[in-house]
């Protein structure tokens, strides 16, 4: 009898292990494209988002949360701590997302800190290792490491590497691998990352969520009225919505293994709504640097060490999260590279009562604009009091000359230390990031070459002006090319694969792939030509995207690299019908 109670003593310890050790658990949900007048918390009344709600009532909210106008950029700093245009991301596409390799990234001090790691939807910031989540401190990753993607619903999707066929919608799917994580390591202290891809377009929520809203009315507006689809409103709350209930999920999976307690949960924003859409009359949507593009929702919970229903009213940012959480949970980051944010501790904890004044930047597309605790200098230059003006209506410069001036300045300095005199380059100019596409690593054998991270060039153009989720269309001619820049670590022998459609007359072509001097030659057939998918969109997709379909795997053979940089070629040899191929993706796994 004494040996079975020890042994559900001992179970009892281990399901707790987290809080025995002391060492809080973190679960971080970010939304993608969400505003922060997305939420009923924020006052909108057209939603009803609880779950999402309750970790501000049960934590911290912090009240002027500022991320980046875009999503990459965000993401790097919240991984990082520091700006992004420190750590090399640049845009959100063609290998400008990319995070430098000497960044640190909250993960990687989680997992030195003896943390399982995992990440579940939308990365963004490096598809190929290392640039790839499992080489940045995540021990396992499911979802789409590209911007965004073109399917929502029995997408496929990437598992440790490799791509799967999923069933279902995509937020639920990805929702239910977190689950599966906090089931495997409820005994062990964890990070669990669930990066949702929603509300981002396409304009795809599940048929329940979107038959609340299809003829619902919207008494909340846009602050510039005008410029609202309604529309996209709707689908993008009910997406929300969705949203909600799996936050409510894994909530609830927390409560079920009794490690709610113990576990920090975080919830924000890449960016502003990606839409115009109710932001308590701010101005600015996603991609603009004024106050409603760059003001994010941010709720932090963790009733073993914060207190409940407490709001920051202190300016904060993404760059904040790392200092803050490593903090929180007495783990030492990881790397030395001086920080941008600060350890906002003291806030939480209803202190800081001399917390210093401090500026924050926000910058896309060369222009940058600044924060202060009251004030805002756009990027034009003009100046707003932010307590009295919060919908940047009537400049101040004129009464407050000097205050203008010395954020001027600000900026002017910020810039040259950040961008060195180059910011245009950065803010996703479409262009092919120059740095090579790294191949060969013996740890993950697997890369993958997406369309997105290709050059077309002749004839061959991307189908859509959206790169991260097209495939490579209109090859026609000998003369017409795909290049992919690589450096290659492991000189071997590598299997090829092309995911690829072909319409059924024009099978038959003889293509090659070459790097340096090495040849592969291979034959496009069958042919292959599925329609165009028509279970995916809730509202007519917008005209940058992609219409998705079936790709089929082309067994293409093997090809024996020699380690180095230089160009990928794609090219045909022999076109016997209308048109070669659609590609949506070549594969190289480097064989033993």
């Amino acid at each position: 009898m004494k040996f079975v109670l020890l042994c559900f003593a001992l179970a009892l310890l281990g399901g707790r292990s987290s809080a025995a050790t002391g060492k809080p658990n973190l679960v971080v949900f970010l939304a993608d494209d969400a505003g922060w007048g997305d939420f009923s918390h924020s006052g909108n009344t057209q939603v009803r988002t609880p779950h999402i709600d309750s970790i501000a009532r049960g934590g911290v909210s912090l009240d002027r949360f500022y991320v980046c106008p875009v999503c990459a950029p965000t993401r790097a700093e919240f991984l990082t701590g520091r700006y992004h245009p420190r750590g090399g991301v640049r845009g959100v596409s063609t290998g400008q997302e990319r995070l430098d390799l000497g960044e640190k990234t909250l993960a990687d001090a989680f997992k030195a800190a003896g943390y399982a790691t995992g990440a579940f939807g939308k990365w963004h910031n490096g598809s190929q290792w290392p640039y790839h989540p499992m080489a940045r401190g995540f021990d396992e990753y499911f979802g789409h490491s590209s911007g965004h993607w073109g399917e929502y619903f029995d997408a496929p999707l990437e598992e440790n590497g490799r791509m799967v066929r999923t069933r279902g919608y995509i937020v639920d799917v990805c929702t239910d691998r977190a689950l599966g994580f906090i089931g495997k390591n409820k005994d062990r202290p964890f990070v669990c990352f669930v990066p949702f891809t929603t509300p981002h377009s396409p304009w795809a929520a599940p048929a329940e969520d979107w038959q609340r809203f299809k003829d619902k009315p919207l008494t909340l507006r846009a602050t510039a009225p005008a410029a609202e689809a309604e529309d996209q409103t709707r689908c993008a709350l009910a997406m929300l919505e969705n949203q909600d209930r799996n936050v409510g999920r894994v909530l609830a999976k927390l409560k079920e293994h009794g490690l709610e307690d113990n576990t920090m949960v975080l919830y924000f924003s890449d960016n502003g709504p990606n839409s115009m859409r109710w932001t308590g009359g701010m101005k600015g949507k996603k991609g603009t640097t004024d106050e409603g593009g760059v003001r994010s929702v941010c709720y932090l919970r963790w009733p073993a060490g914060l207190p409940a229903g407490h709001t920051v009213t202190q300016i904060a940012g993404a760059i904040d999260l790392l200092p803050t959480l490593t903090s929180l949970a007495g783990v030492a980051r990881a790397g030395d590279r001086p920080l941008d944010g600060r350890d906002l501790t003291p806030l939480l904890r209803k202190g800081g009562d001399d917390w210093p004044e401090r500026m924050i930047f926000s910058t896309w597309a060369g222009k940058v604009s600044v924060r202060t605790g009251t004030h805002r200098l756009d990027d034009a230059g003009r100046l707003y009091d932010m307590t009295a003006d919060p919908g940047q209506t009537t400049p101040v410069n004129d009464r407050q000359p000097a205050l203008a001036a010395e954020l001027a300045a600000a900026v002017k300095a910020w810039r040259a230390e950040m961008f060195g005199g180059k910011e245009k380059a950065h803010g996703g100019d479409g262009s092919v990031d120059p740095r090579p596409i790294p191949l060969g690593y013996r740890e993950f054998p697997v890369t993958m070459l997406p369309a997105r991270d290709g050059e077309p060039r002749g004839a061959v153009k991307r189908s859509s002006g959206a790169p991260n989720c097209s495939y490579f269309v209109n090859w026609t001619r000998r003369e017409d090319r795909m290049v992919w820049r690589l450096d290659v670590q492991t000189a071997g022998r590598y299997e090829v694969t092309a995911d690829y459609t072909c319409k059924l007359p024009d099978a038959g072509s003889t293509i090659e792939l070459a790097f340096q001097d090495a040849r592969l030659t291979a034959k496009v057939t069958p042919g292959w030509d599925p329609p165009l998918l028509d279970n995916q969109d809730t509202l007519p997709r917008p005209a940058g995207e992609s219409r998705m379909k079936e790709f089929r795997t082309l067994k293409l053979g093997v090809i024996t690299l020699p380690a180095g940089k230089g160009p990928l070629t794609l090219r045909a040899l022999d076109i016997p019908g209308g048109s070669v191929m659609d590609v949506r993706r070549l594969t190289l796994t480097l064989l033993p």
